[in-house]
C-alpha cells in the first residue's frame, strides 16, 4: 500500500520513502498498470484525437495547443489518423471506443451515419473541429469552410481579379470552400475560369503540375485560389519557373497560414484561421465535460465559431 501511495500520490508520503519507492522502481524498470488504474477510477485520462494525416501541416497548431492544454490537467493525447476516408475513420473510432477514452476529438463534421450512432450512444465526450455545422454529435469547435470560400473570393474580385480559377483538393471541407467561393463569384456575375481537383492528402508537385492544366484551357486566367496553403505555395513554385510575375500577372491565395506562407517569395496571400484557439476550446470543452460541468453555458457555449479573416501579403 505505501509503494502504491508512493508511484501513486507521492505527496501523502514522506519523501524519503516516496525517494526509496522510486529508486527501486527505477532498477525493476516497473512501469504502472495504467489500465488497473482506470478500472478503479473509471477514468482512462486519454483523449484520442483523429486528424485526416500528418502530411497536412495545417493541423498542426490545433493539435499543439490541444495537447498542451490537456497536459496541464493530466491527460495525454493519442492521435489517429483518418486519410480523409469515412471507412477509415469508422474503423479507427470502432478500435477506439471499446478502449474507453475519456474523450474524442474528430477532425470535420462529415462521418458515416453509423458512426454518428455509436458516439451518441458511447457516452464518451466529442468535439467536432475544422468545421461547422447546425447538428453537431455532442460539442463543436470550427469556422464556416463556405465562408473561407467566400472571403477569398471577395478579396481577389475587390483587388480587380476577373478571371478566377481553382485548385481544390477533393475533401468535403475543401469542396466547401469551392463552393463558397464560386457562390460569391455567381452572386457578383462571374463564374471561375478554371478548375483542378487532386487527392487528399495534398503535396506541392500536384500544384505544381496544376498550373499549366489551367493556364492550357485558359491563358487569361489571372489569380488562383487554393484549398490550402501548401497547394498555393506549389503555384507559387511553379509560376516562378515560368517567369510569371506574381502579382502582378497572376494573384495567388491560399487558405491556412502556414507558418512558412509568410516566408515564401512572394509572401503568400491566404485565408487564416486560428488554430491554437480551436485546439484550446476543445480541450477546455473536454476539460469541463470531465469535471461535471454542463456541456453549455453562456460563458462556453456548446459551439463556437472561430471565424476566418484575410491576411494580405504579397502575392495577391
Amino acid at each position: 500500500m505505501t509503494a502504491s501511495r508512493a508511484i501513486n500520490q507521492p505527496e501523502v508520503v514522506a519523501p524519503d520513502t516516496a525517494a526509496r519507492v522510486r529508486a527501486a522502481a527505477e532498477r525493476l524498470a516497473y512501469v504502472p498498470n495504467r489500465v488497473a488504474g482506470g478500472l478503479s477510477s473509471r477514468k482512462s485520462h486519454v483523449v484520442i484525437g483523429v486528424i485526416p494525416s500528418t502530411l497536412n501541416p495545417v493541423f498542426t497548431d490545433m493539435v499543439e495547443a490541444l495537447r498542451a492544454e490537456l497536459l496541464r490537467s493530466g491527460y495525454e493525447l493519442f492521435l489517429g489518423l483518418s486519410d480523409y476516408a469515412t471507412r477509415r475513420e469508422d474503423e479507427l473510432l470502432d478500435a477506439v471506443i471499446g478502449r474507453r477514452p475519456d474523450g474524442i476529438v474528430l477532425t470535420g463534421v462529415v462521418h458515416s451515419p453509423e458512426l454518428r450512432w455509436r458516439l451518441e450512444r458511447a457516452h464518451i465526450p466529442v468535439v467536432e473541429t475544422w468545421d461547422l455545422t447546425p447538428s453537431p454529435i455532442d460539442m463543436l469547435v470550427g469556422f464556416s469552410n463556405e465562408k473561407v470560400g467566400r472571403v477569398a473570393a471577395e478579396h481577389l474580385v475587390g483587388a480587380g481579379r476577373r478571371r478566377l480559377a481553382l485548385v481544390m483538393a477533393n475533401d468535403p471541407r475543401a469542396q466547401a470552400r469551392r463552393q463558397g467561393f464560386a457562390a460569391a463569384l455567381r452572386e457578383r456575375g462571374l463564374e471561375a475560369a478554371g478548375e483542378v481537383v487532386v487527392r487528399a492528402p495534398t503535396t506541392l508537385g500536384m500544384a505544381r503540375d496544376a498550373l499549366p492544366r489551367l493556364l492550357a484551357a485558359d491563358a487569361a486566367i489571372d489569380a488562383i485560389f487554393c484549398s490550402s496553403d501548401q497547394l498555393a505555395m506549389g503555384v507559387l513554385y511553379e509560376a516562378s519557373a515560368r517567369a510569371m510575375s506574381v502579382p502582378e500577372r497572376l494573384a495567388v491565395v491560399g487558405f491556412g497560414n502556414l507558418s512558412a506562407s509568410a516566408f515564401t517569395y512572394p509572401s503568400l496571400t491566404t485565408v487564416a484561421v486560428d488554430g491554437q484557439r480551436v485546439g484550446r476550446e476543445a480541450a477546455r470543452m473536454l476539460l469541463d465535460r470531465f469535471e461535471g460541468k454542463p456541456g453549455e453555458t453562456s460563458s462556453r457555449p456548446r459551439v463556437v465559431d472561430v471565424g476566418s479573416h484575410v491576411i494580405v501579403r504579397e502575392s495577391g
